[in-house]
């Protein structure tokens, strides 16, 4: 979490979007141990806010991964490949930022 944790707690707290932004970066943020099978053990309040059902996806993010509700993750996939791209609404201070 390093780099992107200096990076949100640098936003500017004055900035409704990266004040968001930093509540959901950093306030989710958790060490999460593996157990004696070396899996993820994820505490409930994160599958609830993830909405995590019986089936996940593992989204590689380059040296990162995205953990998604399989179902969500097919809507949200088909939902992006069947739009045009709109341009980004994000704030200056946001642009640079990389997740």
């Amino acid at each position: 979490m390093g780099s992107d944790r200096t990076q949100a707690d640098g936003l500017p707290t004055l900035n409704a979007t990266a004040r968001r932004l930093q509540r959901l970066m950093v306030g989710y943020a958790t060490d999460l141990p593996l157990d004696g099978h070396g899996r993820l053990l994820l505490p409930p309040e994160l599958r609830e806010f993830a909405k995590l059902g019986r089936h996940g996806m593992l989204i590689g993010q380059g040296n990162r991964f995205e953990l998604w509700d399989e179902a969500r993750w097919n809507e949200r996939r088909d939902l992006w490949l069947n739009t045009e791209a709109a341009p980004s609404d994000l704030p200056s201070e946001l642009e640079s930022l990389s997740l």
